[in-house]
Parts: C-alpha cells; structure tokens; sequence
C-alpha cells in the first residue's frame, strides 16, 4: 500500500510538469494569473480617449511643480519686472569646469560687443561699429550689479541689445553670469558666491586681495563715467 501511494504521488508529479512543458520556445498558456492587469496594462495611446479621467482625455498636463529635465532651474522672471530682476537668484552653485563653460559661452555670445576683459571695448566696438560703448561689466555701476539684473538682461535684452534667449538656455545663462561674477569678484567687485568647494574660497580671498590694492576713489569715478553712455 505505501509502495502504491509513493508511485501515485511520482506519477502525478510527472504527469504536472509534462503539463507545464510546451513544443514550442515559447509556453502557449501561461496559465493563471491572480491580475491580469498588472501582468498586462492596460495602455492607451497618447490621442485616444480614455476612461480613467472625466474629460477622457489620456495626455495630461504636467503636475504641478513639475520641471523639465536639464531645466532644474527656475526661471519664472517677468519682463519689465524691474524689483524682481533685481532679487532673482539661484541656489545653484558652479564647479570650476562649469564656471570655465560659462567663459566659453561667454565669448561666443558676448565678449564680441563686451569684450573678452569684460570692458566693453569688444570687437565690435573698437572697429567702429557701434558709437555707443557697450556696458563695462567690471567697472562702475555694472561691477556689482545683482545677479538677476543680468539674468534679465541676457533673456530680454536690454537698450541695444538683443535677447540671448533662444541661445542659452537657463542652465547656460547662470553659467556665464557666474564667470561674469567671478571676473567682477577680481576686479574689486562683490566676493564670488555661486562657486563651489575651494574654488569659490580662493576667489573669495583673490577679491580681497583686490580690494585692498583697487584703485583709488578719483580714478574709479573716472572709470564709472567711462562708460555710463554704454548701451547694454
């Protein structure tokens, strides 16, 4: 009896995985599943109607607060909102690489009316080009002007000049105001305050530097009279 009962459980053990075999690569009846819509969504196309929503619509708008990849910074400043140009900023900080990106940026897109100095004297306008002289971003009123200023101006434009907009994206227009900072933190501007790690700390102390051995008063207004005509 025991011999007949072990044959039983071996010959229905077998006869379950010949079951479970298939001829094909592929098992035909995958057998049951406890959800089958979790084993098989349900998808609908980006354009079909869809039930689950009460305007039936399957795209939907993105949730709020969402931001696009590569777009991780805001950029919800007005155009014409002089206050708020003047408080916009980023948290983001800049690595050494990112900083000399935003140099490489720079001369591509500024340094032709700005100058690679960031004096203004750029190509442009030493061949005579333009009659004004466009803005000097390390002396006078522009050595310390606030980060979103620039930011303003980079996407709207300002006096004479074009929007940059379709050029540099925000990424790219916060890389290029922070190696405009760290140039004006070097020529006695503001302390450099969107780098990172060391780098941020020796041109902290590179500005302080160049603030005890700036110019003197009489030869600073001098400079600032320079190129307040400019038309950046």
């Amino acid at each position: 009896m025991k011999n007949l009962k072990t044959l039983f459980i071996v010959a229905a053990a077998a006869a379950l995985g010949m079951a479970a075999c298939s001829s094909d690569e592929h098992r035909k009846n995958p057998g049951k599943a406890y959800a089958m819509d979790m084993t098989h969504s349900r998808a609908y196309d980006a354009y079909t109607a869809n039930p689950n929503f009460t305007d039936s619509q399957t795209s939907r708008m993105p949730v709020m607060g969402t931001v696009a990849r590569d777009h991780a910074l805001p950029d919800h400043m007005l155009e014409g909102d002089t206050n708020g140009h003047k408080t916009f900023t980023t948290s983001a900080r800049f690595s050494e690489a990112e900083v000399k990106e935003g140099g490489r940026l720079y001369n591509i897109y500024c340094g032709i009316c700005h100058g690679t100095a960031l004096d203004g004297n750029g190509p442009l306008y030493s061949s005579g080009k333009f009659a004004a002289m466009p803005a000097n971003l390390v002396g006078g009123a522009y050595l310390k002007m606030p980060e979103g200023q620039i930011y303003a101006a980079i996407k709207y434009g300002k006096n004479m000049m074009g929007s940059y907009a379709s050029q540099l994206d925000p990424m790219q227009r916060w890389q290029v105001i922070a190696y405009i900072k760290k140039q004006q933190a070097g020529a006695g501007g503001d302390a450099f305050a969107l780098g990172t790690g060391a780098a941020a700390a020796k041109s902290t102390a590179d500005t302080v530097h160049a603030t005890e051995s700036s110019a003197t008063p009489a030869a600073e207004g001098g400079s600032t009279g320079a190129h307040e005509g400019g038309h950046h």
